[in-house]
């Protein structure tokens, strides 16, 4: 199973040494529903970094962040975009109030 995780080949291509891929394969996917690689992967980071071998690095690759073309041209919420919600407000503010005190 690690061979395969470590190469990204596909389960068909595993070396015979290792059996059939389809028994390794179904032993695979049984063990991450029974949440075996989880326990495997907490119970070794927890080891490392108990000795001061765990860097907690994080990155964040920005090319899977993308948004689809189609997103491109959506309409934003909030204040409009532009100068002309300025205009329009400047507008409104200069007109002379026809309510109680006015002129």
């Amino acid at each position: 199973m690690l061979w395969r995780l470590h190469t990204g080949a596909p389960w068909r291509d595993l070396p015979e040494r290792y059996g059939p891929w389809q028994t390794v394969y179904e032993r695979f996917a049984r063990w991450e529903a029974e949440g075996t690689w989880a326990k495997l992967l907490e119970y070794v980071q927890v080891r490392d970094d108990a000795v001061g071998q765990v860097e907690w690095t994080v990155a964040v690759d920005s090319t899977i962040n993308r948004a689809r073309q189609h997103a491109a041209g959506a309409r934003k919420k909030g204040r409009p975009a532009g100068t002309n919600w300025r205009i329009r407000n400047a507008r409104r503010r200069g007109r002379p109030s026809a309510g109680p005190g006015a002129g």
